[in-house]
């Protein structure tokens, strides 16, 4: 691990975590690659047991919102994302397809939730990917807006009422108090539309 390099995990905060590949080549720049990074994420999500608030799959990286798996480490669960993505689409150049190391910042505040939220879902557009977060197929976005399912599940008042409906109502178990809604039981996170 490179020097001054901290990570804290198992304290019960989401990540806002990016990776890239390799050199930031584009190798996510056709729909069939970030489709297959997609179900990737979903595949490594349900092994894992982690769930996702957010993320968007650009050419060159992915930005995910997550909380820590319940099986294994942060760390595994992306190692085992990357090899998967790896494995279905391959370098042609021999070179490795993502690079080494991910960026991992800890969400331990409403405020942070939503400001990591809002800036995976605008990334597309700031980008000139796209002219509005919707139009980005390969986002959480879409979810947020009208509760559409896509390749990955999002945990999202969206989902809490599917549940509901299904008679199971939707509680995320955190360790850190502070991020308790008001009103809720201690130690509980209630998901909420972050868009």
């Amino acid at each position: 691990m490179p020097r001054g390099l901290k990570r804290f995990q198992q304290a019960g905060h989401l990540h806002f975590v990016t990776f890239s590949c390799y050199k930031r080549l584009p190798r996510l720049d056709t729909p069939f690659a970030r489709s297959v990074c997609e179900k990737a994420l979903e595949w490594t999500r349900r092994k894992y047991g982690f769930f996702i608030c957010g993320y968007v799959v650009m050419p060159e990286h992915v930005h995910l919102l997550l909380s820590e798996p319940e099986r294994g480490t942060l760390a595994t669960a992306l190692q085992a994302m990357k090899q998967s993505v790896s494995r279905g689409l391959g370098g042609v150049d021999g070179s490795p397809f993502w690079q080494a190391r991910y960026y991992d910042f800890n969400v331990f505040s409403e405020r942070k939730r939503i400001e990591k939220l809002r800036y995976i879902h605008r990334n597309p557009v700031t980008r000139g990917l796209c002219a509005e977060p919707q139009d980005w197929l390969w986002s959480s976005f879409r979810h947020y807006l009208s509760g559409e399912e896509g390749n990955v599940e999002i945990e999202s008042r969206w989902t809490a009422r599917k549940r509901e409906q299904l008679g199971g109502a939707l509680t995320v178990k955190v360790k850190d108090p502070a991020l308790a809604n008001d009103g809720l039981e201690r130690g509980t996170l209630e998901i909420d539309d972050w868009t």
